[in-house]
């Protein structure tokens, strides 16, 4: 807004003053309107070959016909995909992992970075120690399995809501915010008017804080929606499956094949991979508008310095 502001004025100035651009000024624009044209070509040119390819005949696509606009328009690839009854249940889950994974992690990630901003916590120092340590140090995947074995969560669904319930970065993320953003002068007020530590923080702390909770609910619903390793490794069964481990099984089963057959599955995977993607990435499309208001502020200002 600042930023506006001063805009704003340098050109009331300059209209005041009648002070113009001078050439280099107007190279460097020019200059810099290509290069900001450039990456967003480079950007957006696979989101829209993406769309032109899932609505192309599936020859044109594999002959490389396709990459300036859709040939032969056909949506046989979106009536393959929607006639599957696994996808529909594995869109369910994806949605109910997504939602009850993300709130579990949002209920465990943003207490803990308001707890580690705290000069007073006990242990403050040693905590962050360990967590750090974390952030470098794995234990692996083998152990990590024989752990969730130990804790009757292989073969449970109920692994892919709360595994990896808490990321470090993001914790740390949440702290620099808390350091940074919340003052002190709300807090002492609200320790006159006699609130304890968690009256503070779910009336003082939460209600400024949007933006970072914002943040971090895109980051883990985005990990949620695409995750589909886990299903794999903690072999759980194929009727809890999300979306992403469906559609994965999906086109390996579409790569085998001899002859004609391997030709009319080849047809069919090219069809399925575009169609796939766009059917998985439209609710995350239509999730960050409705937080991108808070994004920006929030990385910035949770953002290690």
């Amino acid at each position: 807004m600042e930023k506006e502001l001063d805009r704003k004025e340098l050109k009331v100035f300059k209209k005041k003053n009648k002070i113009k651009d001078a050439k280099t000024d107007y190279v460097y624009y020019v200059i810099c309107a290509f290069i900001l044209f450039l990456l967003a070509v480079i950007v957006i040119y696979p989101l829209y070959y993406i769309v032109i390819a899932s609505i192309s005949d599936p020859d044109s696509v594999m002959s490389g016909a396709v990459w300036l606009y859709p040939i032969k328009v056909t949506f046989s690839g979106y009536a393959q995909l929607f006639k599957r009854t696994d996808i529909w249940t594995g869109y369910g889950f994806t949605i109910l992992y997504t939602v009850l994974g993300t709130l579990f992690n949002i209920i465990l990630t943003i207490p803990a970075g308001w707890a580690l901003s705290r000069d007073y916590l006990p242990f403050r120092r040693v905590i962050m120690v360990l967590l750090i340590i974390t952030m470098f140090f794995g234990g692996g995947l083998v152990p990590y399995v024989i752990l969730c074995q130990g804790l009757g969560l292989y073969q449970n669904p109920l692994i892919l809501i709360i595994g990896g319930g808490v990321s470090v970065y993001n914790v740390f993320m949440c702290k620099s915010f808390f350091q940074s953003n919340v003052p002190k002068e709300v807090l002492e007020a609200g320790q006159i008017d006699g609130a304890g530590e968690i009256r503070t923080f779910f009336d003082l702390v939460l209600p400024i804080s949007k933006s970072i909770i914002s943040v971090m609910i895109l980051f883990y619903a985005v990990g949620h929606w695409n995750n589909y390793i886990d299903a794999y490794i903690f072999q759980i069964d194929t009727q809890f499956y999300p979306l992403q481990t469906i559609l994965d099984g999906l086109l390996d089963a579409t790569k085998s094949g001899e002859g004609e057959v391997a030709l009319e599955q080849m047809r069919i995977a090219t069809q399925i991979k575009f169609t796939s993607i766009i059917v998985a990435t439209v609710p995350i499309l239509i999730l960050y508008p409705i937080i991108e208001k808070h994004f920006g502020q929030g990385v910035l200002v949770g953002s290690f310095k």
